[in-house]
This record gives structure tokens, C-alpha cells and sequence, in this order.
């Protein structure tokens, strides 16, 4: 049974706390991102699951057995490091057989092993070449092949494309994706990239300060953030996230102070339960359309930066009291710099958060 869980995992150093009772499942075929900003604990997790490091408190558990004291030969998990490690004076082949010398396997059976992985991983090119003569993208779909070559518990990828170009990260994700959609091993990748994580992931485990904040799937995650930090962390342009003051709510909608103005729109039926207070408001910047005029249901910002991104253009604006606001238009909408917008917001992507940062939703 190939799956992986750690309850209550808490890891110390000292008197600093680099994971706090982290829970996470992942089921037989399962792929689960850890995501996070670096120095949140997301790489420390994934060396406790391996046994590099020791648990200070909580239990680790794959295939059902709990292996807090079992040495990381013992756990039967394979692991793909940030760094390929390859042995140079090995050809690809040699290299990705390595893990299959310890099982004592004859000739032809070790050979066709190797193969099966080369095919899979478009290898078979270069089985005879040395690991100087291949590519960077080779180099990383080597270390991958030497990971599944036998047959283990799991998988675990500690930031696997950190290391490539733009579009060799491109064409990875989606092969490693593809390679790992047919083992049916529950598999923990590491990466601070959202872009990998949210293409890669059947499940994203984001992380800040040691704390697993919301584990969800890709949609999930991004549609229906737990607080804050997640609404803010995912997401490209970054979401909006302002200062409002609660007035009141009626008829599915909420009347809020946002950017200095008074603004109604239309909210989920558990802000009714807020008191009139201080709220945040996270709006995506694909969210707004542009109109044009005031009305009860828009927000007023004048454009200061303009950045074309091809298809899109990303405005910076800035409202009468000073809230930056990041808004996507299609090109064909032409805006210049100093020019007032009147931005009606979409409530399907709008989101409330209480003063704890906690989404506000049924």
C-alpha cells in the first residue's frame, strides 16, 4: 500500500520551531505539493517523511506503518533532490541502474528495467553517454529515472526543476505529471513555484511559519482561500487584499467602506453574521471590469503604471485614499497613465476576511 501520513509532526531545533503540529494525508497515486515561501518548514516536512530528519513530536506513517525509528533505507521511499547528483564517471545508464545493484538481480532483468525507465522518460538516446555529454533537462529526467527504476513505497521531490530554465520547467512538469500519473505511489513534491504546484498537484499543502495553512486542490486553493496569506500567496498577479469597514448586510448584500467610498455588493450569506467591524476585502485582478461611470457598485482608482504582458495588460492604480490596486484588462482596452477608472468588481471572486485574516464564507 503506497501512501503517506503524518499527524501532529512537530520538528525543534532548539527553542526554534520549524514545523508545528503539521497534519497531512496522501493517498495511494496521490500527488500533494507542499508550497510555500522559503524558510516555511515545506522542506523540513518532506526530510521527516524521508528520515533525514527526526520528528521531535507526531508520528510518520507510510504504507500504513509507522516509521518515526526506521533509518531512511529502511522507509522503501525514493527521493529526487534539487540537485541531480549524478555519478560522472558513469554513463546515464550505469547511473540510473545504480539503486538496482542491491537487489540482486541477474543481468537481462537489470537491463530491461533500465530500459522500461529510459522509454518512459525518452532516455534510450542517450544510455551510453557520460553525464556531461546530456542536457540539463536530461540531467533531471536522469535523476528522476534512477528514483522509479525499483519499486518503492513513494516518492518524494525536493524541488525537482529549480535548477532549469523557463522552458525546460515547462516541458518537465508535464513529464514528470505524465510519468507519475501511471505508478499509482503517493508522491510529495516540494517547490515554491504556485505555477508548478497548481499544474502539477492533485492536492496543495501551503505552508507559512511551520504551519500547514490549507491543504486543498489546485481550484480549491485558489477559489476559496482560508485566510489571508493563502488569498495573497496564490495567485499571479497577486490578489488584492484592502482595508474595508463592515456597514451593514441585507438582501445578499453587503454595504462596505472600501477606498474611501461606500461600495454594495453582493456577499456570501455568512458575512451576516459579522458585526458591523473592520474587514478585509481580496479581489483578484481579473475580477474587475471597467466601466464607464460611478455607480453604488464600483470602486474609483486612477491608473499610475501600465504593464503590457501580451494578451493582458496589469495596471497599478491607486485610490483617493491611497490603496494600491492591481487590475487585468484585455489589450484592446487602452489606458493611460493618470487616467480615472471606475471598477465594478466581480462577487463571484470577491472575498471576505474577518479581522482574525479568516475567510468569511458558509
Amino acid at each position: 500500500m503506497s501512501t503517506i501520513e503524518i499527524t501532529k509532526v512537530t520538528k525543534r531545533f532548539g527553542d526554534f520551531v520549524a514545523v508545528r503540529d503539521a497534519d497531512l494525508s496522501v493517498g495511494a497515486g496521490e500527488v500533494v505539493c507542499l508550497l510555500g515561501p522559503s524558510g516555511c518548514g515545506k522542506t523540513t516536512t518532506l526530510r521527516m517523511i524521508a528520515g533525514l530528519e527526526r520528528a521531535t513530536s507526531g508520528d510518520v506513517i507510510i504504507g500504513g506503518q509507522r516509521v518515526n525509528d526506521l533509518t531512511p533505507e529502511k522507509r522503501n521511499i525514493a527521493m529526487v533532490f534539487q540537485f541531480y547528483a549524478l555519478y560522472p564517471a558513469l554513463t546515464v545508464g550505469e547511473n540510473i541502474a545504480m539503486p538496482l545493484h542491491y537487489e540482486s538481480l541477474s543481468k537481462p532483468e537489470l537491463d530491461a528495467r533500465v530500459m522500461k525507465v529510459a522509454t518512459i522518460l525518452h532516455l534510450t538516446e542517450v544510455l551510453d553517454r557520460m553525464p556531461g555529454q546530456v542536457s540539463e533537462g536530461e540531467k533531471q529526467r536522469i535523476a528522476v529515472a534512477r528514483a522509479i527504476v525499483r519499486d518503492p513505497s513513494c516518492f518524494l521531490f525536493d524541488e525537482p526543476l529549480s535548477r532549469l530554465d523557463v522552458e525546460l520547467r515547462h516541458s518537465m512538469r508535464g513529464q514528470i505529471k505524465e510519468v507519475l500519473s501511471g505508478l499509482s505511489k503517493a508522491t510529495v513534491i516540494v517547490t515554491h513555484d504556485q505555477l508548478e504546484a497548481l499544474t502539477m498537484a492533485d492536492r496543495i499543502a501551503i505552508m507559512r511559519d511551520g504551519i500547514i495553512e490549507q491543504v486543498g486542490t489546485p481550484h480549491d486553493v485558489f477559489a476559496k482561500p482560508a485566510n489571508v496569506f493563502v488569498a495573497s500567496f496564490i495567485g499571479t498577479p497577486q490578489m488584492n487584499i484592502v482595508d474595508a469597514d463592515l456597514k451593514s448586510f441585507a438582501g445578499g448584500h453587503a454595504t462596505v467602506e472600501l477606498a474611501g467610498s461606500p461600495l454594495k455588493i453582493a456577499a456570501d450569506p455568512a458575512v451576516s453574521g459579522l458585526k458591523p467591524s473592520k474587514v478585509k476585502i481580496g479581489i483578484r485582478p481579473r475580477a474587475f471590469s471597467a466601466v464607464d461611470k460611478a455607480s453604488a457598485d464600483t470602486i474609483m482608482a486612477q491608473a499610475e503604471l501600465i504593464e503590457p504582458m501580451g494578451a493582458e495588460t496589469l495596471i497599478h492604480a491607486r485610490t483617493k485614499i491611497g490603496d494600491d490596486i492591481r487590475v487585468v484588462v484585455p489589450r484592446e482596452m487602452r489606458v493611460k497613465g493618470g487616467e480615472t477608472l471606475h471598477l465594478r468588481p466581480d462577487p463571484r471572486q470577491t472575498h471576505f476576511f474577518g479581522e482574525d485574516g479568516k475567510a468569511v464564507r458558509a
